[in-house]
């Protein structure tokens, strides 16, 4: 562990691969009903989800073999290839559709959604920005501007797929890089505000997501229509009290809670390890983000600025992702199809974490060891 610990961050490390390992049992416990009903093979999911858990460990390892700066040379292709899978996502024929919803691109086996590499490249791209306009963001408002209108174009875009969520997402990791890059407090607010008001008028103009708030406020109102999603939800969190039932022991998963595997798994989780095992996954969230706040600062300070806004936006978007899917399960937020990231089945998602975790882990390396850093990228 101590020759780890020279090249990454070893509390990082073990709390990534936890919430791996965690993901994977939970995934396994939550699916087998509905895979045996579905497939007819009960580790379907499973196998499916530790296979991607595999690639995404490779892509991961490969990632941290890459220099930072050839990141930022690509960051600008990599948001335009990023917009352009967005609208390939939108034309009939090539995207698929499921439940309403445009979202995936089907290569072969597996489906990737366009939405989850959006996110990373999006980061990706911000914190090329800031580097390359480090100092300017308090004196001009054009500078914190421009980048936004960009990215307004792959929110248009996952508008009309539609996936509100990832836009919430998106728009406010990319906010709050941009305040940690320099931009002015009031500028902040004032962005904050707008966003807020597109916000609610986008709920108040679609009647599915008004509808979706209001079983949100009052589940119990409708439990067997709008509201059953969540009031199961409750009700496995209420049936885990402080120990759970015991791994496996799961009632809701038994077809009563819809998405038990995926957006809803950390219900399952708490239903079968407790208050106490719930616990614990937050905890090993909060080490993670903890740890990728601490890299961040540490390349900051080293004068890594690229590195830097590269650990602030990815332990934002996955603090901000893992926030929002836990308020979900528990009622505190509104239903969105955000998944819990490194946890809940899902390949794109899985694997797109995992190769940024990789990146993460990357930054750390060349602050610890800035003879592995290239120079910086000027354009």
């Amino acid at each position: 562990m101590s020759r780890v610990s020279t090249y990454f961050d070893s509390k990082l490390l073990m709390a990534t691969l936890a919430l791996l390992l965690i993901g994977l049992i939970m995934v396994c416990s939550a699916s087998i009903t509905i895979a045996e009903n579905k497939t007819g093979q009960p580790l379907y999911f499973f196998i499916r989800q530790l296979a991607f858990a595999g690639l995404g460990l490779f892509f991961a390892w490969c990632v941290m073999s890459i220099r930072l700066s050839h990141w930022q040379q690509m960051a600008p292709m990599l948001l335009m290839v990023g917009v352009g899978l967005l609208v390939l996502v939108l034309i009939p024929g090539i995207g698929r559709e499921v439940n309403g919803s445009s979202r995936w691109l089907p290569l072969g086996p597996v489906n990737l959604q366009v939405a989850e590499l959006i996110k990373l490249f999006a980061i990706i791209y911000v914190a090329d920005y800031l580097q390359r306009h480090h100092g300017q963001l308090n004196t001009s408002l054009l500078k914190v501007l421009s980048p936004l209108l960009l990215l307004s174009v792959a929110a248009v875009l996952l508008l009309l797929q539609p996936d509100m969520g990832s836009i919430v997402v998106i728009l406010s990791t990319v906010l709050v890089m941009m305040f940690l890059g320099g931009a002015r407090l009031d500028v902040f607010i004032g962005l904050i505000a707008i966003l807020a008001g597109l916000f609610t008028l986008m709920v108040w103009v679609a009647p599915y997501r008004l509808q979706r708030l209001q079983s949100f406020m009052d589940p119990w109102a409708d439990p067997f229509g709008s509201g059953f999603q969540l009031t199961q939800a409750l009700i496995a969190f209420g049936r885990g009290d402080w120990l759970g039932v015991g791994l496996g022991s799961s009632m809701q998963k038994l077809f009563y809670l819809p998405e038990a595997h995926t957006d809803f798994l950390f219900s399952i989780l708490a239903e079968e390890l407790g208050l106490i095992g719930a616990v614990a996954v937050i905890a090993l969230f909060l080490i993670m983000i903890w740890r990728a706040l601490a890299i961040g600062r540490a390349a900051e300070e080293a004068g890594q600025l690229f590195g830097a806004q590269i650990a602030y936006g990815i332990s934002v978007w996955l603090g901000l992702q893992a926030c929002v899917n836990i308020g979900v399960n528990m009622g505190v937020f509104p239903t969105k199809g955000l998944t819990l990231p490194l946890m809940s089945y899902g390949g794109s998602s899985l694997v797109i974490v995992c190769i940024a975790i990789g990146l993460l882990l990357r930054v750390d390396l060349e602050t610890r060891q800035p003879e592995k850093a290239s120079a910086r990228v000027k354009r």
